[in-house]
């Protein structure tokens, strides 16, 4: 399973953008990319990477001149983890290789159809996961589980039965 750290640092930086444009007054104040590149520990040229790709996929939005930075560009339910890492180009695959069917010589390998129903399925969780989601999850420091919201309940029983037993 391949998520890199431009993915990973994607959505962080997309967290704390969200949890700090509107911290201190309410209202929308842009975010600078070297107060997230100190708070998150990275490199403020990688983020400039990072959020001109976001920028293009209409993410976020920069403001320019003295005060100046970045917000996001639409409502955070609207924004889900699977477009952020989208719109960064990080490619989420578990299968050797990169869903060509050619793991092997001869075509497909065994264990094919397994590593692709992986991939749909973290797919579909990190589609059900909004920016808003995680925003809930860090607030006043508290853990809050975050369920997908288009995980059916059947899934959930059972991953929920299975971890009891």
């Amino acid at each position: 399973m391949r998520l890199t750290t431009k993915g990973r640092f994607a959505v962080t930086a997309m967290l704390d953008l969200a949890i700090n444009e509107n911290q201190a007054t309410g209202e929308d104040k842009p975010v600078t990319l070297a107060a997230i590149s100190e708070r998150q520990d990275i490199s403020l040229s990688y983020l400039e990477q990072l959020f001109s790709k976001l920028r293009r996929q209409g993410l976020v939005k920069s403001v320019r001149g003295p005060g100046g930075g970045y917000n996001i560009a639409k409502p955070c339910t609207d924004i889900s983890v699977s477009e952020i890492i989208n719109a960064v180009d990080e490619q989420i695959d578990a299968t050797q290789c990169g869903g060509t069917e050619n793991c092997k010589e001869e075509g497909r390998c065994m264990t094919h159809d397994l590593w692709s129903a992986l991939n749909t399925k973290i797919l579909e969780y990190l589609a059900g996961v909004s920016l808003a989601d995680m925003v809930a999850s860090q607030k006043d420091g508290q853990k809050i589980t975050i369920t997908p919201r288009n995980c059916n309940t059947t899934d959930a029983a059972i991953g929920k039965s299975e971890a009891v037993a």
